[in-house]
């Protein structure tokens, strides 16, 4: 029998965690998924200036990063792969190489920490020669069919080596549709979650990341992909395709600049967890203000982070999670 896509369901709530995100709460630690970036060399740690805090971390030291939040309460990570060592190419052929940061990350943090659930990020700019987030025409613009087919492949590849949920972060349209017939025809519709960077904005807050990820594009950039900061009509449409598609979490990023596209997230998909990327650049914002004594960094990371819950969502992407798993 061949299942319909809008007919799976059970890969939203078969793990444990995904199974609390149906339910719409209060801030609790549960909520909180802390972005990881993990790279290619295995005992690296390189602190980020531009996220302050934060790392880049080799597979072999993640143990010990990981271990005592996990101890303070960490429940889900999503990991985001920076290769520094790899022949990158017009296709993204190192996203799903086995041998590669990310699917070798799955695997290990299954093996350490069983309880720990794993949101793997799905795009292709880390790993293209041009940095774009799909495949292009010969003139340089971005050719959709394709790249949604190979985000599947990539997605398949992490949801094989065991992630708990695949977030496809490009803004191709059609990839989730394409994501949910891969997963649904390789057994594992039911079993790996597929949350959806569903209004995804155009946004100047994502300097640090990209100097993180080493993800800027080469030439051009993002814009024809990525949704423009006015387009409200345009992300609710996104929303309600994705809902459509199969995803299972509807994301929208960043955060605090579309807390009305949050909003109307929960009212067109009220059925549906709703997640938020409290990006880079939000976050970074945050420290400097504190650092410039503008104010208390505690309570402007509650402030804002209950803002976000407050606009509906359930499920928050923070670079403050280990602060979180302390103060909460």
């Amino acid at each position: 029998m061949t299942l319909d896509i809008s007919s799976v369901l059970q890969g939203g709530y078969n793990h444990p965690l995904s199974r609390q995100w149906q339910s719409r709460r209060g801030l609790d630690k549960s909520m909180l998924m802390y972005p990881i970036f993990v790279t290619d060399d295995p005992t690296s740690r390189v602190e980020i200036p531009s996220l302050p805090g934060q790392c880049r971390w080799g597979v072999d030291r993640l143990e010990g990063f990981l271990g005592p939040l996990v101890q303070k309460g960490l429940r889900s990570v999503i990991l985001f792969g920076v290769p520094l060592n790899c022949e990158k190419d017009g296709r993204g052929t190192p996203a799903d190489d086995p041998q590669g940061p990310v699917i070798l990350a799955i695997k290990k943090l299954r093996a350490l920490f069983p309880a720990l659930f794993i949101a793997t990020d799905v795009c292709l700019c880390e790993y293209t020669s041009h940095g774009h987030c799909g495949l292009l025409h010969e003139d340089g613009t971005i050719d959709s069919t394709p790249s949604a087919l190979r985000i599947a492949e990539v997605a398949l590849e992490y949801a094989r080596a065991g992630a708990h949920c695949v977030a496809p972060s490009d803004m191709m349209d059609g990839r989730i549709k394409a994501i949910k017939r891969v997963l649904i025809d390789n057994g594992l519709g039911n079993r790996c979650l597929l949350m959806s960077y569903s209004a995804k904005f155009a946004s100047g807050l994502y300097g640090p990341f990209r100097d993180a990820a080493g993800s800027a594009p080469s030439f051009g950039d993002r814009k024809c992909y990525q949704l423009p900061p006015g387009a409200k009509g345009l992300a609710r449409r996104a929303i309600q395709r994705d809902v459509t598609e199969g995803a299972d979490i509807i994301m929208v990023k960043p955060s605090l600049p579309y807390l009305d596209i949050l909003a109307d997230a929960a009212q067109l998909a009220p059925d549906y967890p709703l997640a938020a990327y409290h990006v880079s650049g939000e976050y970074a914002m945050i420290v400097a203000g504190a650092r410039a004594g503008v104010y208390d960094l505690r309570v402007m990371a509650f402030e804002t982070t209950e803002s976000i819950v407050r606009a509906g969502a359930t499920l928050i992407l923070s670079y403050f999670t280990p602060q979180f798993l302390d103060w909460l």
